[in-house]
């Protein structure tokens, strides 16, 4: 067995310190690129979302480096994120690729059993010894919790950064590094450092930097490549920004949460006014999460979705009311392969230039 999974954001780094303690041979694909995408998008549905078409890219650029297994996480849901393994395993079939897929559903879409079926799968893969196994589970969800911590920690604190880019410049350094080591131990370790450099990185603690909210699409957000880097870009214009979904979060709220329906119960509960039900996705999630960045006192939010993306065409449809409500400016993005970067730079500038003439502009009356 030689595993593969698709990218999204820091999954791959929690997932190559899993099977590093579990022992088990893995393909890390490419990060995300141009060619990934290039491949994905010859192989995959015209209208189908952007996420799918990367992952294809990613799988076929696995399998050329020997990978023949797939594991991927799933949802019965109505999102078509639900059809994405059988869909993919067939495509990749369609074109001489007999590739394992192993989907982990929610435990209340696939029953228990069905879902220790599937890990058993991987597990009796490993040599390591049962406690052994466990160890490597918890080492990753601590290592995937840290590099969700610390980035989200660079993406605050580049808005009082006094040396602009130091921020970005350790986040970087610190991915570069936990790639060097198979060591689990040492990854913690080594993230450690970096939350040290991080914390004493040279700030200005009286300056009041924009702070805008990214919302929307789960795999939009926190991959980079699909959302054309766009929390590097509000470092580099000084722009202190959070995004509450991450791996790790995604983790905590449904793997460990959801049997007891605790996914999420802030943000869904702020979000009841304008959206009681879920529609799939986190279409309920970028609802309550804008409404939560207004009472935090964020300038605005920023919705990023892949096109014809179904739960987050029903939050669009309700954040003008939102932005209206509660006088809370709201831009919505959309991505897909066709995305122009000149463009999509040029609509953020611009709703970052409204954001501080709007600030100066209440400042200036108050």
């Amino acid at each position: 067995m030689k595993i593969t999974f698709p990218h999204m954001g820091n999954v791959y780094i929690a997932a190559k310190f899993l099977l590093d303690g579990l022992g088990i041979d893995y393909v890390i694909p490419p990060l995300n690129n141009k060619e990934a995408l290039e491949i994905g998008t010859l192989y995959s549905p015209e209208e189908i979302c952007l996420p799918f078409k990367i992952m294809l890219g990613n799988y076929i650029q696995s399998i050329r480096q020997g990978a023949d297994t797939v594991i991927l996480t799933g949802s019965c849901g109505p999102c078509r994120f639900g059809e994405y393994g059988e869909l993919q395993m067939k495509l990749l079939n369609k074109i001489g690729h007999n590739l394992d897929f192993i989907v982990f559903d929610m435990p209340s879409d696939i029953g228990f059993d069905e879902l220790k079926r599937r890990i058993k799968k991987i597990t009796d893969a490993s040599p390591k010894k049962k406690h052994e196994k466990y160890m490597a589970l918890m080492n990753a969800y601590k290592i995937i919790t840290l590099i969700d911590d610390l980035e989200a920690k660079a993406h605050k604190l580049a808005g009082y950064e006094i040396n602009k880019g130091d921020c970005k410049k350790i986040l970087n350094e610190c991915k570069k590094e936990l790639l060097r080591t198979n060591n689990p131990k040492r990854a913690i370790e080594i993230l450690k450092e970096y939350h040290i450099k991080m914390d004493n990185v040279q700030i200005e603690k009286n300056r009041n930097p924009l702070k805008v909210a990214i919302i929307g699409e789960i795999y939009t957000i926190i991959e980079p490549f699909s959302n054309l880097y766009i929390e590097d870009k509000l470092m580099e214009l000084g722009v202190h920004s959070k995004r509450t979904l991450s791996p790790s979060w995604w983790f905590y709220n449904t793997v460990i949460l959801s049997p007891f329906g605790l996914t999420a119960k802030k943000i869904r509960k702020s979000a009841k006014d304008y959206l009681p039900y879920g529609v799939g996705g986190h279409g309920q999630e970028c609802i309550g999460e804008s409404i939560l960045a207004h009472e935090e006192g964020f300038d605005g939010a920023i919705q990023i979705f892949p096109l014809g993306c179904m739960p987050e065409i029903v939050s669009k449809s309700i954040l003008p009311s939102v932005s209206r409500d509660k006088n809370f400016p709201i831009l919505s993005l959309v991505v897909d392969e066709m995305t122009g970067e000149a463009g999509y730079q040029t609509r953020l500038e611009a709703f970052i230039d409204l954001l501080e003439r709007r600030r100066n502009h209440v400042l200036s009356r108050s």
